[in-house]
């Protein structure tokens, strides 16, 4: 059987999960997971999905995340995750729906407006 790939984004990070049934491994970018996000915060929020269901130890997950920074790359792959679970248990849904984990965050950074330094900053006014 091929595995199934579910995408999940947030800001510009784009990941690319596959589940498959496992001993609870999380494998990123062909590195280990703990070496890949440093971070606890991080770490919790990509595995919040597993305990939530509680189906931590179940399956193995491979992701392959590219763009944007750390926190934008851990709540993408949160979400393909999310994705995953449902695909393989229709009945997990309603829990992760409860939580907001199935809800892509569609807020992006602001582009640059000529004539300002910023997105909405604008330069020192002057009367005189």
């Amino acid at each position: 059987m091929a595995d199934k790939i579910f995408v999940g984004r947030r800001k510009t990070s784009t990941a690319r999960v596959i589940l498959r049934s496992g001993s609870g491994n999380v494998t990123i970018n062909d590195r280990e997971f703990e070496s890949f996000f440093p971070q606890l915060l991080s770490r919790e929020d990509i595995l919040a999905p597993l305990k939530l269901t509680q189906t931590i130890g179940n399956y193995d997950v491979f992701v392959n995340v590219k763009g944007g920074g750390t926190s934008g790359q851990a709540e993408a792959i949160r979400l393909g995750i999310s994705r995953a679970l449902i695909d393989i248990n229709p009945e997990f849904r309603t829990v992760l729906k409860a939580q907001g984990f199935l809800s892509r965050d569609p807020r992006m950074v602001e582009r640059k407006k000529y004539g300002r330094p910023k997105a909405r900053k604008r330069f020192q006014f002057s009367k005189r």
